[in-house]
């Protein structure tokens, strides 16, 4: 699925990374603890939180995360953008919550990190 898919099934903003929306995703995974997303988050996954410091950008680094996506209409400080526009990691920003996030993707056929539905 194109990363631009999934910011139009979030009804999501997009807040760095307008040039890399042709991005291919396959997995998602949620989670507001970095520990879990280090633990197991797939290369290339899309990453869903709540929480918007910069640990989230520095673990996406780490892990490979392809995208992160800021659920319940969250923005990160400027400092957090600033980091995620010099590593190319796309930012967007979904008015719903975690959970309904995970549904809408689910619906549009992303797998678990671990390849199943």
């Amino acid at each position: 699925m194109k990363l631009s898919q999934i910011v139009q099934s979030l009804e999501a903003k997009v807040l760095t990374g307008d040039d890399l929306l042709e991005k291919d995703i396959d997995t998602c995974g949620a989670s507001d603890l970095m520990s879990d997303i280090l633990a197991g988050l797939s290369e290339g996954c899309i990453l869903l939180t709540g929480l918007t410091t910069v640990q989230v950008i520095r673990t996406a680094m780490v892990a490979g995360v392809g995208a992160v996506v800021f659920v319940r209409d969250k923005t990160p400080p400027q400092e957090v953008i600033d980091l995620a526009k010099e590593q190319e990691l796309p930012l967007i920003s979904s008015p719903f919550s975690m959970f309904v996030s995970c549904g809408r993707l689910h619906a549009c056929n992303l797998t678990g990190l671990d390849g199943r539905r």
